[in-house]
């Protein structure tokens, strides 16, 4: 598959998403688009792996980071599929540095890389039981943030 043309990124989103599942790469950063300050968008994609539930369920785990606009904005989000690479719907973070690191063994890891954030806490989110519709990332003393699943399940 080709890759998109400059500035189509975020219009081609399915199709570079199935790519990057398609290829099963897990850990590996695609880019796709090349921002610029004329307004150029790229999409930064990471396929984390999938996890099985306790009930059979297969959810597929990527990280997602859009850049656009003259100021380089970016979007950050956690996407999420089921096991026929369909999209259910995502977890809009605040910031990549708020991004999970990796899924190991159906456990959504976040290591702190805010430098506002104590880097020895570390968020361990639990997928096993299913599809969590909120959950807390520790920054320090006990304050972070809560994402809300914004999707089907």
């Amino acid at each position: 598959m080709a890759l998109p043309k400059l500035g189509t990124a975020q219009i081609n989103d399915e199709n570079i998403r199935l790519e990057v599942l398609h290829k099963n790469v897990i850990g590996k950063e695609f880019v796709f688009g090349k921002w610029n300050d004329k307004g150029g968008t790229e999409t930064h994609l990471m396929y984390l792996g999938s996890v099985k539930t306790e009930k059979g369920k297969t959810y597929k785990i990527m990280n997602s980071v859009w850049v656009w606009g003259l100021s380089c904005r970016a979007t950050s989000r956690i996407l999420i599929f089921n096991g026929k690479n369909q999209y259910l719907g995502n977890y809009g973070l605040t910031t990549d540095a708020q991004l999970p690191t990796e899924l190991n063994n159906g456990i959504l890891i976040f290591r702190n890389l805010d430098p506002e954030c104590d880097k020895k806490l570390v968020s361990k989110i639990n997928f096993k039981k299913g599809l969590p519709q909120e959950f807390f990332r520790e920054c320090n003393n006990k304050f972070g943030d809560s994402f809300i699943f914004d999707g089907e399940n």
